[in-house]
């Protein structure tokens, strides 16, 4: 999710249509976060040998951890949203209440920062899930042109 400082800075500004949209955008890509973290689990298993031999086993006992928190992290980050683009409903009626608009911004601001700090860790994380494997790879193509 591309959030970049000053979007959330203009959240009050925002319509409720607006609000809506930026929260089923962020579903959206915290449900496509949680389906990159299974490809990634599964890539580190698919090359568990090969972390064994190259001695690479604490960093990617590391880096398995650290995906597995991220995916618990994930799971009520999206029913914290999905809960909260429902309350819209309540917003979108023309019943005015008081600082119930006030609230809920604050409350999607509170939400859109939290992914996109999710959302940044796991870039990261992404990162370092591909540096290890192109190590592998690199060591294991290595491996095999110096075989006679």
């Amino acid at each position: 999710m591309h959030i970049n400082p000053t979007s959330i800075k203009y959240i009050e500004w925002r319509s409720p249509e607006g609000l809506h949209e930026d929260s089923v955008t962020c579903i959206s890509e915290l449900r496509f976060l949680k389906d990159e973290i299974q490809f990634l689990s599964d890539l580190i298993k698919s090359h568990t040998l090969e972390i064994l031999s190259e001695n690479l086993f604490e960093e990617s006992k590391e880096i398995a951890i650290e995906l597995s928190k991220q995916k618990k992290r994930v799971k009520p980050m999206i029913k914290k949203l999905v809960k909260h683009s429902n309350v819209l409903e309540t917003l979108i009626d023309d019943i005015d209440i008081p600082d119930e608009e006030d609230e809920y911004k604050a409350e999607h601001y509170q939400l859109m920062f939290e992914a996109a700090t999710c959302l940044s860790n796991f870039k990261k994380l992404k990162r370092r899930v591909f540096s290890l494997i192109k190590a592998i790879l690199k060591e294991k193509k290595k491996r095999k042109l110096l075989k006679p």
